[in-house]
């Protein structure tokens, strides 16, 4: 189910008449039945709301006041979220003779008449305050409160994002709120700023239109919509005739190939960053720590501690949240368990929340090989929205590859490595004359579309990435060491992560540090074991510069690393 929850505004939406009609209740009910939730958003009083809407239990929540109050008919729990409206604006109105005048918990509201007078009152008072119109009526409200405020904090309270969201409303008070939802609707009567915000407009007017909207949701979804919403699609890159590529957010799954060292890991963490911007929520599996320097994400784990599935999802309740699950602390054999532990339970999260949106595995043909027995019965039997990064294609499962859809091919042999996706999943390759590797360039082939593969520039990620980070600043290098020997060879020192270097670095004679230096053995392993060239250049500069004492060479370098890679206290 894509859409889990209607939001609708009450007047000139639900109803015309200020009462619920029978059949707009029932068709309420029907979206209820469907597992779908119902949320109420209106610019209403409370009191005064629920005077006319007994039917308020219809609904799992009810934002009353424009955003002001949050009301839970089941429980009866009223909750404000701002300031009480001035005592001196109110006695302002009064005294000039403002009427109509309602006073709420939190708003103020009359007739566009007094529009002038209301601003005029606020200015001179200096109050820290806004005035929103809606048809004919005017509201003052704390600066920053409207619909949209309201809402965002009904849907944290169920649990859900705005994308799981579809809203329906008809005045101008509602567009904040419209703006927030995946899909917004009008109604045949709205207001003209409200249609031409909206996805699609209603045929039918006012409680008729909502039933409308409801059968439709509860057939198919609103299948209609589906990847047709511009202000959700995710830039992808450009082909090289420079026209973009845009990747809908749902009912894709990626498969990002090619040799070690490529960047697969940065095309990826860039797609990461552009679902976050548009606030998908995105977790990722993270083998080798790549991905926990990401703003935004939270990294669980590291080489000493192992995250814990019930961990993982706790944290992605909170739907602000995106995750990186570092499993470095986990031994290589038991990474496939851990994610048949993982991948039910964020399945079952996904069907009771629509989240996490985006599923990331690194390193897929270690998480889920091919010599992997459990991988068909694990695996739900669609997989949705899930991005896999691997060396090779042709060690994944093939239960795995089964629902991929777009094929990305990183690095010089392009046509070798959708090749082996190709033979892997029999499928039928058909490579364009012409079409070769470019630097800068990577090879896209959407299987579901029947294109042929294309050449495309990736879209850049925001900020540059440093390879391998945690694993190279704590973790174990093994064959790639660095080895601190001297001149003679007294030592064998080995410095398997950066930490560890920088510690024996500060601690060895200064024979065996300088020895190293002057021979420029630290940018070389710097440059082509780390793969840091700003890093590799700059302990080069200082390698070649006869001015400096060798305890300030040792200072400088550990500066350097500890600005890149953030060592552990």
């Amino acid at each position: 189910m894509r859409y889990l929850a209607l939001v609708t505004d009450y007047d000139g939406t639900l109803v015309s008449d200020d009462r619920v009609s029978e059949p707009v209740a029932q068709a309420l009910e029907r979206l209820r039945v469907s597992g779908r939730r119902a949320i109420l958003v209106t610019g209403r009083r409370l009191d005064d709301l629920l005077a006319v809407c007994p039917c308020a239990r219809l609904f799992d929540l009810v934002v009353a006041e424009n955003g002001g109050i949050v009301y839970d008919p089941h429980s009866r729990e009223e909750t404000q979220l701002a300031p009480s409206p001035s005592k001196l604006l109110i006695q302002g109105l009064q005294r000039h003779g403002v009427e109509p005048l309602e006073v709420g918990q939190v708003l103020v509201a009359t007739q566009a008449p007094h529009r002038t007078v209301v601003q005029d009152l606020i200015w001179e008072l200096g109050l820290e305050a806004q005035v929103i119109g809606n048809r004919g009526a005017v509201m003052v409200l704390p600066a920053g409160v409207n619909k949209a405020t309201g809402l965002e904090y009904a849907l944290r309270e169920l649990g859900l994002s705005r994308h799981e969201v579809v809203g329906v409303g008809d005045a101008e008070n509602d567009h904040s709120f419209l703006e927030r939802c995946e899909c917004a609707v009008a109604v045949a009567n709205a207001a003209p700023s409200i249609k031409a915000i909206a996805t699609f407009v209603t045929t039918a007017e006012n409680g008729n239109g909502v039933i409308e909207l409801i059968d439709e949701l509860i057939t198919d979804d609103l299948d209609r919509v589906t990847g047709t919403l511009p202000q959700h699609l995710v830039l992808f890159g450009k082909r090289s005739d420079a026209t973009t590529v845009q990747l809908p957010p749902y009912d894709h799954n990626i498969l990002v190939a090619g040799p070690s060292g490529s960047g697969k890991s940065t095309l990826a963490a860039g797609v990461v960053e552009r679902l976050i911007e548009k606030d998908y929520q995105v977790c990722i599996v993270d083998p080798e720590g790549d991905y926990g320097t990401l703003r935004d994400v939270v990294a669980l784990g590291n080489q000493w501690r192992a995250p814990s599935v019930a961990e993982v999802v706790s944290i992605l309740e909170d739907a602000r949240v995106n995750v990186s699950v570092n499993l470095l602390g986990i031994a290589l054999g038991d990474r496939p368990d851990f994610f048949a532990q993982l991948i039910p339970n964020l399945q079952a999260m996904r069907a009771r929340t629509g989240r996490p949106h985006w599923l990331l595995v690194d390193e897929a043909h270690h998480m889920l090989p091919s010599t992997w027995g459990h991988a068909a019965s694990v695996l739900p039997q669609q997989l949705h929205e899930t991005i896999l990064v691997t060396v090779h294609p042709d060690q994944v499962a093939p239960a795995i590859l089964a629902p991929i859809d777009v094929v990305v091919a990183i690095g010089h042999s392009p046509e070798k490595t959708l090749g082996e996706f190709a033979t892997a999943t029999n499928q039928p390759l058909a490579w364009p004359e012409g079409l070769s590797y470019q630097p800068d360039y990577v090879v896209v082939w959407y299987l579901r579309d029947g294109q042929p593969p294309f050449s495309m520039q990736p879209q850049r990620g925001r900020a540059e990435r440093i390879r391998h980070h945690r694993k190279y600043a704590e973790g174990n290098l093994r064959w790639h060491s660095f080895y601190f020997r001297g001149p003679d060879n007294h030592h064998n020192l080995k410095a398997q992560n950066l930490h560890v270097f920088s510690q024996i670095g500060e601690g060895i004679d200064e024979s065996t540090w300088m020895f190293h230096l002057r021979r420029g053995d630290y940018s070389r392993w710097f440059r082509h074991v780390i793969k840091d060239d700003y890093l590799a250049d700059e302990t080069g500069r200082i390698e070649r510069r006869a001015d400096l004492a060798p305890w300030q060479t040792r200072q400088m370098i550990r500066e350097l690393i500890n600005a890149r890679y953030t060592l552990p206290e």
